[in-house]
């Protein structure tokens, strides 16, 4: 279903604009990664698409609903949304059943809610732990048990608000095959996120934010090659694209199998 964010203002109670006139349209199975300095808006735009935020002006629509019009437990059942605080999201006293407890609510039927939550478990490599409460785990874990239980309820739209924070290599890894999986299956995938190799490895459209307005909204490998634009977010580009324009490469590549074929090509015209 689409997502419809269409000339959204947020004013907070205590005067701060923290957007300013957004709008986004994004299609269904489509990976969008919103980056940006801290303070952007990034955050406050994203809650908007769940409803936890109802937008000062504007309108945000999720398939042929408008926000405004459903409560956040309606908006649930189209859209994830995994905190970037793990402890602002767990409820339950066992990591299985704090991941039960997502599709519990949507209604699932007990065998489904039992099957998706095992699934889930196992998509982040914590099945063993089940029993376990919460707060026994290390906080990247914790993190990991709030993204399996929005993978649980099996929503058409999952939002990531920086998954990789404090995530070891192989944890982060683990959370790109996540997004790959879920790209696979043609759900709607949007990630706010600082790690721009992350963003560039797995994300094919950006959009850049500051000061609560879009400054740029297009293909990764055009939005993630300039460099005076990401200056104005603090946010360097990626390695590889800061490697390619040291080299004096005429491309932007976003993967090390681009980057071999750039090098590969300017070496073969060059013998020509």
């Amino acid at each position: 279903m689409n997502v419809a964010i269409e000339e959204v203002s947020f004013t907070y109670p205590g005067g701060v604009e923290a957007l300013r006139g957004v709008s986004i349209h994004i299609r269904p199975g489509e990976a969008v990664a919103i980056i940006g300095e801290n303070g952007a808006g990034k955050t406050t735009l994203v809650k908007h698409i769940n409803g936890l935020l109802k937008p000062s002006r504007g309108r945000v629509t999720v398939g042929d609903w408008d926000t405004r019009e459903h409560s956040v437990a309606k908006m649930a059942a189209r859209v994830g949304f995994v905190f970037q605080n793990p402890d602002d999201q767990i409820v339950e006293r066992t990591v299985g059943d704090e991941v039960a407890f997502g599709p519990r609510q949507l209604g699932q039927p007990a065998p489904d809610a039992l099957a998706n939550a095992t699934a889930a478990l196992e998509m982040v490599e914590l099945a063993s732990e089940a029993k376990t409460h919460p707060y026994d785990l290390t906080a990247p874990q914790r993190k990991l048990v709030t993204l399996a239980s929005v993978l649980a309820m099996r929503t058409p739209i999952v939002i990531f608000d920086e998954p990789t924070m404090g995530q070891d290599p192989r944890g982060v890894e683990l959370i790109g095959t996540i997004i790959e999986s879920l790209k696979a299956e043609q759900r709607t995938v949007i990630i706010i996120t600082h790690d721009i190799d992350f963003c560039a490895a797995h994300f094919e459209r950006v959009v850049a934010m500051a000061d609560g307005r879009v400054l740029a909204d297009g293909p990764a490998a055009e939005v993630l090659a300039r460099a005076d634009l990401l200056a104005t977010t603090n946010v360097e580009p990626p390695q590889l694209v800061r490697l390619a324009q040291a080299i004096g490469l005429s491309v932007s590549p976003l993967t090390v199998e681009e980057f071999v074929a750039a090098l590969r090509d300017r070496s073969g015209a060059a013998e020509h």
